[in-house]
């Protein structure tokens, strides 16, 4: 995400903070220990550009597209009973994550949750997905202070560096998203684009391809963001969010917050991750129209 420049934002840093993680045990070394071992020594003695280069392919879970026909509770978790710092003016709740006839709405509205006025919803894939397509399906209510938000993160608390990947709706202003990359924890490309029809009035599809070398953004099937500066890009394997939360600090970026009197809901019906390579998964898909040259 991308707020004001003196709020240089950690919203997505504090999104993970208490995000279930898991540490890898280290097998015993014996032959294979060895080999590995001196691999990496040989990586080591490389001149860093070099070594860089040849640790750079990322890994990623399989592709898939979740329709929501059902909560796949082996692919997201919910984050529930935190906030991310003093900017957020509420409290996570997983009761405000709601599945019905194939889509799935993240809430936010006015309800004392411990130390805030409002309760907010957000979700995460417990995988990490590398260089491919990805895409969502998503509408959103509108209110000043408040973002409706897909994007993909990986940070601190996952002992790797703070990348990220955005499309956020401030819903001050619907007619519009904002499409963004962290590297590094420092947001790099941050662009409006507009959103034919306005991102409240109907679904539309927000797509980022991811490569190597180059970052696509794409709304309804439409190129409006691309990046190809090497130190714009993203080079970690990350995790898949969605998220609609509110501030009444980031008054710059978001507007300035108001109460919007009753619920407000974000709706997904669809998302994939396609990995590079790999055939389309449904028709509409990105990644059955796109190509190395467009």
């Amino acid at each position: 995400m991308n707020a004001d420049p003196d709020n240089t934002s950690t919203e997505a840093a504090c999104a993970m903070a208490h995000a279930p993680g898991s540490r890898l045990t280290s097998p015993r070394l014996g032959v294979v220990g060895a080999l590995f071992a001196a691999v990496a020594a040989i990586l080591a003695s490389l001149h860093p550009a070099h070594a860089q280069e040849a640790q750079q392919e990322l890994q990623s879970a399989p592709s898939f597209v979740d329709n929501f026909s059902n909560f796949n509770q082996s692919r997201w978790f919910v984050s529930d009973g935190w906030t991310n710092g003093a900017h957020q003016n509420c409290t996570w709740s997983k009761d405000l994550v709601r599945l019905s006839d194939g889509v799935l709405s993240l809430g936010f509205e006015k309800r004392k949750l411990k130390d805030r006025e409002f309760a907010c919803a957000e979700i995460q894939t417990k995988q990490r997905y590398g260089y491919g397509v990805y895409e969502a399906r998503m509408k959103t209510g509108t209110g000043s202070g408040l973002n409706a938000a897909f994007f993909s993160y990986i940070g601190p608390q996952d002992k790797q560096p703070w990348d990220e990947i955005d499309f956020e709706v401030l819903t001050k202003d619907p007619s519009k998203v904002q499409v963004n990359s962290y590297i590094q924890g420092k947001p790099k490309n941050g662009k409006l684009v507009d959103v034919e029809g306005g991102a409240d009035k109907g679904f539309n599809d927000y797509g980022f391809v991811w490569e190597k070398d180059r970052l696509r953004w794409y709304v309804n099937g439409k190129l409006v963001h691309e990046v190809t500066n090497p130190d714009e890009l993203p080079k970690h394997s990350q995790k898949i969010f969605f998220s609609l939360w509110g501030s009444d600090k980031l008054t710059n970026w978001m507007g300035a917050f108001t109460d919007p009197g009753s619920k407000v809901t974000m709706q997904v019906k669809r998302v994939a991750f396609t990995a590079l390579g790999q055939p389309c998964q449904f028709p509409e898909s990105l990644a059955c129209s796109i190509s190395n040259s467009n």
